[in-house]
């Protein structure tokens, strides 16, 4: 356990600027040895596999194209974007990372299922319309009429009545005796699109 307190784990103090910036003469060192080791490792592979086929190529020329292969490997290496995160993480808030997830499902198309399987489950009846549909569409007057008006019907009401319009007004706050045909609910979402 640490014994660290909250403070110091809340203050910034600046690192020296010749420590943080430059790697230590021991991880030079062993980059370079762990380089020389690869390199020859490599170099030992490709000359036996050269001289099993009957092939003699001069050394220092095995040995510039390996050092060139792993220069180019260290290159892209730190170059490469970031690995794309597990599917199960959340995506960080903010701006958008500039990338598509092709393999998330379309918002559009769960969206447009949240409307339209309680749309025909609803079809005809008219309590579930009342009890799942009509509370949606006045959920959404509410946050047309908060985004753009700074108003609700609760907050609000006889301002909110005046923006609605007195049809969709009346739609929204009493119950329907029968769930709206198709044409009647294009036109209560065409005037919610008005607002």
């Amino acid at each position: 356990m640490s014994t660290s307190s909250i403070d110091d784990l809340l203050s910034f103090g600046e690192e020296p600027a010749g420590e943080a910036g430059r790697p230590s003469g021991g991880g030079r060192a062993r980059t370079l040895l762990r380089t020389a080791a690869v390199t020859a490792a490599v170099v030992v592979v490709v000359v036996v596999g050269l001289r099993a086929v009957g092939l003699k190529v001069p050394i220092w020329i095995i040995v510039a194209g390996v050092l060139a292969v792993l220069a180019v490997r260290r290159v892209t290496a730190a170059l490469s974007p970031p690995p794309p995160p597990r599917a199960g993480a959340r995506a960080p808030a903010g701006e958008e990372p500039g990338t598509w997830n092709w393999s998330s499902r379309d918002a559009l198309r769960t969206a447009i299922n949240g409307w339209e399987r309680p749309l025909d489950w609803c079809a005809g009846n008219q309590e579930r319309f009342t009890e799942r549909i009509l509370p949606r569409l006045g959920e959404l007057a509410d946050e047309r009429l908060r985004q753009r008006h700074g108003v609700t019907r609760e907050s609000d009401p006889a301002r909110a009545r005046a923006v609605l319009g007195e049809p969709l007004w009346t739609f929204l706050a009493t119950p329907v005796r029968r769930p709206p045909s198709p044409r009647d609910l294009a036109a209560i979402v065409a005037e919610l699109e008005k607002i």
